[in-house]
């Protein structure tokens, strides 16, 4: 019988949702600028290259800023768990420990239940010396880099595959305005909102983002 394999989620729901939005604004300040009445095929070539490129480059911007986000967090990870072990004042160590929780778990919490934590943690074998990067960051790097280059792919997909630019371009805005309202709407039940209203509003947000971006020089 061949073992049963797990998979595991690295990055949250949330932060798909917002790299795939990141990827297709991004995408849409290129075709957005498109002048289909005067374009040809080279222009439409330099606008995928240019939109792939930047999309590229901001995945691996995006994946390198993760692991360094990775990094800083386990590095205050480590300090916390040296500062509790180290605390001599029981209410110091109740008090260190009760900050690195959310604060509404935090406040319900008396310090008799925070004691058998604070025992566990002395409990555990000593600490890295300093932080290290684990598989799972670098797993989270490469995802967000995937999800930022790929979400570039299904809006450009109609300018290789139609011949005319001008119905390629509404084509483009079709795929794009519905991955914006699926972003939205994703987001919307993740964070327990209306989903189909969050929909629509991260297609009005998405043009916004794309407009401002655009008169910027982005």
């Amino acid at each position: 019988m061949l073992p049963k394999i797990r998979f595991k989620w690295v990055l949250h729901p949330i932060d798909r949702v917002l790299e795939v939005l990141a990827g297709v604004i991004m995408v849409l300040t290129f075709t957005s600028v498109l002048s289909v009445s005067h374009a040809g095929k080279a222009d439409v070539r330099a606008m995928l290259i240019a939109s792939l490129g930047c999309n590229l480059a901001w995945g691996i911007i995006d994946g390198i800023m993760y692991l360094l986000n990775s990094l800083a967090a386990r590095g205050n990870e480590l300090d916390a768990l040296r500062a509790i072990r180290a605390a001599n004042n029981p209410d110091d160590a109740h008090r260190l420990l009760a900050a690195e929780l959310p604060e509404q778990f935090s406040a319900v919490l008396h310090p008799g239940e925070l004691e058998p934590l604070i025992q566990r943690l002395r409990a555990l074998p000593e600490p890295l010396a300093r932080p290290r990067l684990v598989g799972d960051d670098w797993i989270g790097a490469f995802g967000i880099f995937s999800l930022v280059f790929l979400s570039t792919l299904p809006v450009a997909l109609p300018f290789l595959v139609l011949s005319k630019p001008a119905v390629a371009l509404r084509a483009s805005n079709l795929v794009a305005i519905g991955l914006l309202f699926l972003t939205g709407y994703l987001f919307g039940r993740n964070i327990g909102r209306d989903a189909w209203r969050l929909g629509v509003a991260m297609v009005l947000i998405g043009c916004v983002l794309t407009g401002v971006a655009i008169s910027l020089g982005g």
